[in-house]
Parts: structure tokens; sequence; C-alpha cells
């Protein structure tokens, strides 16, 4: 007898199928059936197809490169890492572990005097120009003493840094070679959420992997100077650096980060939009640099609430927190508590928005800005500066003063001394010496110093003690209110 057996359920399992469809042809051929064959029948609608991806791959994979960088480090013993995984440890700040010198680590050993070359990480890149030119992330070359190049034929090059910008994560190497395949720029504009894209390069040293997906969102906010395009694409250490890619084979973005808890790939990725890449691109490769302008203020975003009590309308533009002193936006008459809407006739939907416009606009160039102040809009000019370092305006704390009565809003003000004024920058204003009630449970602290009540300028206790008798104790009051070396909005709501 045979040991085998195949359990009888497997084998009805496959029967049935057929039996079934048997059975429904002869029903369908009987006579009774005649009349009732027009009744509905499912029938599976045809499904679209998948994309193959493996025409574009084939394509453009040539200009997608390896990128491994080296660094000069002290000599280093038998625990260095593994470049795939360090680069991974690096970008997630996660900090290297230490290791013992060649020769046993003694302190008379000198370490400095026996430099050595180590690998540092893996990345990818792609070739935007046929004669060498090469685009990959600040991130992948940073601190590199020497980076390395492998195109598709094997080929190994020396390359040489022209540029990196750290604070959009672009960088360009460029190689000596010609009649390199350079791959087409397309238009992150015109990708749309859902799209297909793919994306190539060398996740863990893994040369040329091919992963595919869509995008998931646009216009991701999770930068300084930079909107990132989101997708749900699988990459992984090494693959900074490399093409997103559409349907056309165009480059449409470069993949740059992800979200992550448990710092593998969870199904987030960020890439850069290839238009920003290109235009810093154009700038490292002209100069080795980038220059941005600046107009000199802290912002904060504009929430729903503000907007309402203040009269905006709608949560958008960018809340000047600050003004830098002599700066371009104070000599434009720009001030703490301003929200700027446009610039130069573009909106600013968001606060965000605005270091990325302004930072595109020409050092020197006039730029007219739109405000709103007090609950109208005024038009201001601005010279844009060049933007050097992230330097700010904190202008000290106002000391405090003589106490005045309470209000009937639950605070208890004074008047600032001339001298303090000039400290704050600022032309009028009360310091709040108490609080409590509806306006404590608005955030006002003592020593704030309030400088607009429901979008009118406090000149001193006297008239402020006026304004807050005069409110609708029934609505929201906006409060603009200086905080150490920032301002803000504050709500206050009556008793519900």
């Amino acid at each position: 007898m045979n040991d085998r057996t195949i359990p009888a359920v497997s084998s009805a399992g496959r029967l049935a199928p057929v039996l079934g469809a048997l059975a429904l042809a002869a029903a369908l051929s009987s006579p009774g059936f005649a009349g009732a064959q027009t009744a509905a029948v499912p029938v599976a609608a045809p499904t679209a197809a998948l994309p193959d991806f493996s025409e574009l791959v084939e394509r453009v994979g040539p200009g997608v490169v390896n990128i491994r960088t080296t660094e000069r480090v002290r000599a280093r013993g038998s625990q260095d890492l593994d470049p795939g995984i360090e680069e991974f440890l690096r970008r997630f700040g996660i900090p290297l572990p230490r290791s013992t010198p060649r020769g046993g680590g003694g302190e008379d050993e000198d370490d400095d005097a026996n430099p050595q070359t180590q690998p540092r990480g893996v990345g990818s890149g792609f070739i935007i120009s046929a004669d060498g030119y090469v685009l990959t992330n600040a991130h992948v070359v940073e601190g590199a003493e020497e980076v390395i190049v492998t195109l598709t034929d094997q080929r190994e090059l020396k390359a040489r840094i022209v540029g990196a910008d750290a604070r959009t994560d672009v960088a360009v190497v460029k190689i000596d070679a010609t009649g390199l395949p350079a791959l087409k720029i397309g238009d992150a504009g015109r990708l749309k959420v859902g799209e297909w894209v793919v994306a190539i390069g060398s996740p863990f040293g893994l040369d040329n992997t091919v992963t595919a997906g869509i995008v998931s969102a646009k216009q991701r906010d999770t930068g300084d100077y930079l909107n990132f395009i989101q997708t749900d694409v699988a990459i992984n250490p090494g693959n900074s650096g490399g093409p997103l890619l559409n349907l056309r084979g165009e480059v449409v973005g470069i993949n740059s980060q992800i979200y992550s808890r448990s710092g593998g790939f969870m199904g987030i990725s960020f890439a850069i939009p290839i238009d920003d890449a290109i235009r810093v691109a154009d700038q490292l490769r002209a100069s080795g640099r980038v220059v941005r302008g600046r107009i000199g203020v802290q912002i904060a975003p504009v929430t729903k609430e503000v907007a309402e009590a203040i009269g905006l309308g709608k949560p958008a533009g960018a809340l000047v927190r600050n003004v830098e002193k002599g700066g371009p936006a104070e000599k434009a008459g720009v001030e703490a508590g301003d929200i700027i809407t446009r610039v130069d006739g573009k909106p600013v939907e968001r606060s965000g928005e605005l270091p990325r416009i302004v930072g595109a606009i020409k050092p020197g160039s006039e730029s007219r800005l739109t405000v709103f102040r007090r609950g109208k809009t005024q038009e201001l000019s601005v010279t844009v500066a060049e933007f050097q370092d992230d330097r700010a305006a904190r202008p000290a704390s106002a000391p405090g003063s003589a106490p005045a009565a309470k209000s009937a809003l639950g605070l208890s003000v004074a008047d600032l001394a001339e001298a303090q004024k000039r400290q704050l920058g600022v032309r009028g204003g009360v310091r709040v010496e108490s609080v409590d009630g509806a306006a404590a449970r608005a955030g006002l602290r003592p020593g704030d110093v309030i400088l607009a009540l429901d979008n009118t300028d406090v000149v001193d206790a006297r008239q402020f003690q006026s304004l807050a008798a005069k409110a609708e104790k029934s609505k929201a009051i906006s409060v603009l209110v200086r905080r150490g070396d920032a301002v803000s909005y504050l709500v206050i709501r009556p008793a519900r």
C-alpha cells in the first residue's frame, strides 16, 4: 500500500470548479431556460494591466550610478563597519561605535601620525550631462575624502565634488568621461497623486536596484527650502541620491529621505522635486555655491483661530514673530505681528513657503510685500539681502515696571519706560504683571508685553484699560503678545 496520502479536501477543491461549470452549461442549454437567458450572469470586468517597467529600466538604467565615499580618519581596528550600515547610521543620527586603534591602542601611540582612508558610505546618483556631471544628495558626499562613481558598465571613476547645498540636500559631482547616457529631466509640477513612479539606486550597495510605487502626496513641508514629493516606493540606505522617475522615464525627483520608527522602510519616502534640484545644481555648477535671498524675519504659522479673531478670513500667510534690527524687513517697515500674505503678488499659503519664495529672489532685487496689519492690508517695498547664516534678531526681554490696576480681561498691566521700549524696539505696549481668568486660559503670562488688542495698537496702560473695557465680552478677543524675543497672537475667549 502506498504510504503517500492526498487529502480529500484538496482533490474536491480542484474538481468543484469543473463540476460547477458543467452544471451551469447544462442548465443554460435546457429548453426551460430559454426565457431566462437574459438574466444577469456575473461576468468579471476586465482589469487594467499593471505597468511593465522593464523597457523603462532598460532605457534609463545606464544613467544611474553607484557612489562610494571614503574619509580620512585615525587608524582603526577590525571593527570597521560595512559601508552600507555606516551610511544608514549616519543618515538616521545613530552614533557610530568606537573601535580601538591598530597596535593595541596604548596612550603613547600617535594615531594622528598614521591617518588612514576608510570606507565612509554608499549612495546613488544619476548623470545629468554627457560630459560627466552627476546629481546626488549632499549628505551622500558630505565629509568625503574621496568619491568613487561606478557606472553600469563597471567602470570606476574618481569624482570631484563641484558643490553641495545642505539646505536642499543637493550635490553635484564631476567625473572625467564623455558620451555618457544622461537622463531626461521631467516636470515635477505635472505629477499627480496616485501616479506610478520608479526608483533606481543602490540600497545597501546593491547596484541598480529597481523599486516602484505611487505618488502618495505632494508639497510635503518637511524642509527649510523644499516641499517634498511623498511616495510609497521602497527606499533604503544607499538609495539616497538616486532618481525618482515617471513612466515616461523622466526624472521627477531625487530620493532623499524616509519616515521610519524602526530605521527601515515603512512605506513613506520623500524625494526632492527635480525642478528645485536643477535650480540648485545650476548654481553649484556655475559658482560652487547657492545664493539665496533673505529679508530678516522670524515667522510662525497662522492658525485658524487667530485668522478668525483678527479678521484675516482664512489661515494663510506667515506671522512675523520678530524683525531683525537693521535688516531689510525693518527698513521696509515690516513689524512684529504683521502677517505676510503675498510676495511680488505670489500668495503665501503657508508660513513655510515664505523662506522658499524669498530665497529664490536674487539678492539686491526690489520686492513687494503684502502684509495684513491690524485688520488692514498694506503694500511694502523691500530690498532683498543675501542669506549668509542663521542669525536672527534676539532683542532683550523687557524688565518690569510699576503695575497698574487689573483690567476687565483679568490682566494687570504696567507702562513700559522709554528705555525699555528702545531696548525692545517697540513704539508702545504694556507689560503684563498678573493674569487670571479668561486671559490665563488663553495662555498669557506675567512678563508678556501686549502690543495690540483687537487689531488696535496699545500705546500705554491707560489706553489698554479703555480698550479692554470696551471689548465685547461675548466674542473672542485677539491679543498681539511679545514674549522674550518673539511675537505671537493669543485669543481670549469669553467664559462658557
